[in-house]
């Protein structure tokens, strides 16, 4: 009699299953689109004539009135937002009116410097995050905790264009300890090979350890200045969540027993926080991703946030849609995988 009862057990647990995916696929597509939408808005609102570009202030009405059919500006918005959506649909993103090039083309060749930033910010944030945090948890009040706190503070209170162009001024104007802007110098950008479009990846593979070098010489201080950010967001909620959690019975039953203060900090109290750290992180890369604007421009990286500011500037909005979706996604993508990850190693939620 226990068998029918255990597959009905089983039958259920699968469509409740189907059902979270299904309705986690469901909220994507719905706030892909309210984004997608507002965006769309947004541009609409903005008083640069995109016509205008294109034709120049002194084309004829005629001339005018063309491009902007052409454009399908003289339809309705939501008109205009629908062919938008048919066209996505078959993998069209548009012209971009900058580069006269289909934004798919232009973000899949921006999209790798600005994923090779942001990856090497976060690896950089999350080493001296992850120490400072555990440093400051082990002796809560201590010099290294206020030194933590101080650090974090910094890191949110100063401005990231302000930290890259003091940087500037100071590793390379005066110490001329980095490269400076860009991602390699005039000598090696017309001889590098893109192969992965990852620019030390394809130095290494290059062979010529000197291009190497000049890569990191030009990636080391965004990457600081980048992952400060990721730091002190690393550090302080990383911080609050260690003391909070060092508050609870087990800690107080383990120092009963005599444990050390360090093993209880890395054996019993870190290993419950892992589902917070792991959201913390996949936030942070997220939010390097799309903050990567400011440094970007600043220091002359090649990447989605300074082609963004570009479309901003100009109006281009396919270019604008083309990027706000991807950067979209990529926050979609990196929550889902922290939840899936969080759900792995923590079996509280489960």
């Amino acid at each position: 009699m226990a068998a029918p009862s255990t597959e009905a057990g089983s039958a259920r647990l699968f469509w409740r299953r189907a059902s979270r995916v299904a309705t986690g696929l469901l909220s994507v597509v719905v706030t892909l689109l309210g984004l997608l939408a507002f965006t769309f808005a947004l541009s609409r609102l903005s008083p640069v004539d995109p016509v205008l570009q294109i034709v120049g202030d002194h084309a004829s009405t005629s001339t005018y009135e063309q491009a902007r059919r052409d454009l399908g500006l003289d339809q309705p918005v939501l008109m205009q937002f629908w062919h938008y959506l048919e066209h996505l649909a078959h993998g069209d993103m548009g012209i971009s009116r900058i580069t006269n090039q289909p934004v798919l083309s232009d973000l899949l060749r921006t999209f790798p410097a600005t994923v090779e930033l942001a990856t090497c910010a976060i690896i950089f944030g999350a080493v001296f995050g992850i120490s400072l945090a555990l440093l400051a948890a082990w002796k809560p009040g201590s010099l290294l905790d206020n030194l933590a706190r101080m650090i974090s503070l910094l890191g949110y209170s100063v401005p990231i264009f302000w930290l890259g162009l003091l940087g500037l001024l100071l590793f390379y104007a005066v110490l001329h300890w980095s490269a400076g802007p860009g991602r390699l110098d005039d000598l090696y950008v017309y001889t590098l090979e893109p192969k992965t479009g990852f620019v030390l990846i394809d130095s290494w593979l290059s062979g010529d350890p000197e291009m190497f070098r000049n890569a990191l010489a030009h990636l080391w201080l965004p990457v600081v200045v980048l992952g400060l950010l990721a730091m002190a967001g690393i550090t302080r909620l990383l911080r609050a969540a260690l003391l909070e959690e060092s508050n609870k019975e087990y800690v107080t039953l383990a120092r009963a027993k005599g444990a050390g203060r360090g093993r209880i900090l890395l054996r019993h109290i870190f290993p419950n926080v892992l589902g917070t750290l792991i959201t913390v992180l996949a936030l942070s890369y997220a939010s390097l991703l799309e903050g990567a604007v400011l440094t970007e421009t600043v220091f002359s990286w090649p990447g989605v946030g300074r082609y963004l500011t570009t479309a901003l500037f100009a109006s281009d909005t396919p270019a604008i849609l083309g990027g706000t979706l991807l950067i979209g996604t990529c926050f979609i993508i990196l929550n889902a995988l922290a939840d899936a990850l969080t759900y792995l190693t923590d079996p509280r939620t489960r």
